[in-house]
């Protein structure tokens, strides 16, 4: 991949979009474009009709989306549903009518059935049911999956579908009520650290297991697949390692130096028992993950502190 290319980012300003823009950046790319929701609604089909026959980048990276965990999920399924539909549909059918060369379409290992064999590999999409909790999320992600397979079916194109486990990091979202399960975590025991270690209450029971990649590494599992002609449609990206939920409530209540009481409230869901990636597709092309968990959970909690007045204008 020359170095000159042009390569769009949509969501450049996200957890994933601005890591994966950082990265080019490091790695020496020089023609990186983005623009924020308020210059480019994504949703309006003519605004990126127009925007990319102007712009005709090389190289698409779709990482907008509309996230958020099982409270949004379920508070908002139309959203949820509607909302990103639209964005990819948008992104993938204005890229195909503007000739780019490459689009790499970001999804999440929700698009996997809950009850499916674990780990969970390519080959179990569309074999049973999802998960209800965030199912809305997930047919939208797997339509993305679907048409860009579509594509590379049809017309030859070098559009692929990577899979992320569930991805924390810098600039993450830490509001209460949209975030996802780790940060969420590390604000709930910051906060009860800071009110003298008062108890926190965490959902369900802790059993659930969960894997974690840091946000800097799915970024460069996105410039691996730019920088390489992948075989097959879809991939999963993670570290095919998990723990459970308490487990990972331990470690953050001790990278944050609360001392209280963890309370779980078993009346509210537990969502999916396991997803755990299976990632040999990845690892037999040659990329693998370099953070572990402890080390990517205190990088992010130090971003954390360091943020923590933009963070607080977040409503809770």
């Amino acid at each position: 991949m020359n170095k000159d290319k042009k390569i769009y980012i949509a969501g450049h300003n996200g957890m994933v979009g601005s890591a994966v823009y950082r990265a080019l950046q490091k790695k020496g790319y020089t023609n990186i474009i983005g623009k924020s929701s308020k210059e480019l609604d994504l949703k309006e089909q003519a605004a990126v009709r127009e925007f990319m026959a102007t712009e005709k980048p090389d190289v698409v990276i779709d990482a907008a989306a509309r996230v958020g965990g099982i409270l949004a999920n379920n508070d908002y399924p139309y959203q949820f549903l509607m909302e990103n539909m639209l964005i990819q549909n948008n992104l993938v059918d204005a890229a195909l009518k503007n000739n780019v060369d490459k689009f790499i379409f970001l999804g999440s290992s929700c698009i996997y059935p809950k009850y499916a064999p674990q780990p969970l590999k390519e080959e179990y999409l569309l074999t049973d049911s999802l998960e209800p909790t965030n199912e809305w999320y997930a047919v939208a992600k797997i339509t993305g999956v679907k048409a860009t397979e579509a594509i590379r079916k049809q017309f030859g194109k070098d559009y692929v579908s990577l899979m992320p486990t569930n991805l924390y990091g810098t600039h993450d979202n830490f509001d209460l009520n949209t975030s996802h399960v780790l940060p969420a975590m590390i604000r709930k025991f910051h906060e009860a650290k800071q009110n003298g270690n008062t108890p926190v209450v965490l959902w369900g029971s802790g059993t659930p297991m969960r894997e974690f990649l840091f946000v800097d590494d799915m970024a460069e599992g996105v410039i691996f697949a730019l920088e390489n002609v992948l075989p097959d449609n879809l991939y999963n990206v993670g570290t095919g390692e998990d723990i459970t939920i308490k487990e990972l409530a331990e470690t953050i209540q001790k990278i944050t130096g609360h001392t209280g009481e963890i309370i779980w409230d078993s009346t509210k869901p537990d969502g999916t028992p396991r997803k755990l990636m299976d990632v040999s597709k990845m690892h037999g092309l040659g990329w693998s993950h370099k953070m572990n968990l402890e080390q990517g959970i205190s990088e992010t909690y130090n971003w954390f502190l360091d943020n923590i007045e933009s963070v607080k204008k977040v409503t809770i």
